[in-house]
């Protein structure tokens, strides 16, 4: 009896043991996946695209996509350009959904997706009670490494309008994740004393015709960079909070082309090798992310570019 007990107790840790040792049941599929996660309560959705050449054996990059106000993430899934980039650089890119709220923009009563930024930009209404973004995110990036062998020295993230005012706070509360982060038509519209949990490179960047930022039918001349950084109210802003809160130096040098796209770069202050922060100025561009059909600038290569040089120490 007791040879029967001890050869049955045997046997069930050895099926335990090999249970243990098999790979976990794959849920994604190659290409386009919708996933959802609770949230405080809430299902959250968000869409990654797996690249054909993904097969497991190597950590790869990430990619975060955050769209704009009314927008979701399968939207910019489909129009950013980024699962494209993601196939030919074998990058994992991920496209969050924000969260539908009552909200006073631009004077007016909207009921649309927005991302949960630092105020300023717009009104909550009454009784309208803001999401955990950054729990969110964070909990992506949990499931992402649940699901998938990433790099996590090498994950980054680009927003867009009022994404682009969510990569900021990013940018803050979440620098210890991301290795670069752009912001593309969107910030934070005013100064401020917030301290990142880490110091990392930024590019933040907008065009010349974006009536979001102008005004509907104005056109700022590329010429006019240099001055617009120095003395217009909504361009020195942008960059007086990136230097004050990033640790960014206060004098620039220019690049570029007024054809294709100006460059000001701001070294790092902070004592950080290797860090910059890049205010770029796209011509002809309106309040768009450029993704080659709505514009000549294919956004995210040229994105992707920038963000590849930098990765977690």
């Amino acid at each position: 009896m007791m040879k029967q007990v001890i050869f049955s107790t045997m046997l069930v840790a050895f099926f335990l043991a090999c249970k243990k040792d098999q790979p976990a049941q794959q849920d994604y599929v190659i290409g386009k996946n919708r996933f959802t996660t609770l949230v405080n309560g809430d299902e959250r959705e968000y869409y990654v695209h797996v690249p054909s050449t993904y097969d497991g054996s190597v950590a790869v990059p990430v990619v975060f996509m955050l769209h704009g106000s009314s927008g979701d993430g399968l939207r910019f899934y489909k129009i950013s350009g980024w699962k494209e980039v993601g196939e030919q650089e074998n990058i994992i890119t991920v496209y969050p959904s924000s969260w539908h709220y009552c909200v006073i923009d631009e004077g007016q009563v909207k009921n649309t997706t927005k991302w949960n930024v630092y105020p300023g930009s717009f009104e909550y209404c009454p009784n309208q009670t803001p999401r955990d973004d950054i729990k969110f995110l964070r909990q992506i990036i949990d499931e992402l490494n649940e699901r998938f062998s990433i790099d996590n020295n090498r994950i980054y993230l680009v927003g867009f309008s009022n994404g682009g005012a969510m990569a900021f706070r990013c940018a803050v509360e979440m620098s210890d994740v991301f290795a670069a982060i752009v912001e593309s038509a969107g910030t934070l519209g005013r100064d401020t004393t917030l301290t990142p949990a880490e110091y990392i490179p930024l590019t933040f960047q907008i065009g010349n015709r974006d009536s979001r930022w102008y005004g509907e039918g104005i056109t700022i001349p590329m010429s006019l960079f240099d001055t617009l950084l120095q003395f217009h109210p909504q361009f020195h802003g942008v960059a007086k909070i990136h230097s004050h809160v990033f640790n960014f130096e206060t004098e620039y040098t220019l690049s570029g082309d007024t054809t294709s796209v100006m460059v000001a770069n701001y070294k790092d202050s902070s004592g950080q090798p290797g860090r910059e922060f890049n205010f770029l100025f796209i011509p002809e561009l309106g309040h768009q992310y450029p993704n080659g059909s709505n514009h000549p600038l294919y956004g995210a290569q040229l994105n992707w570019e920038w963000l590849k040089q930098f990765e977690k120490p």
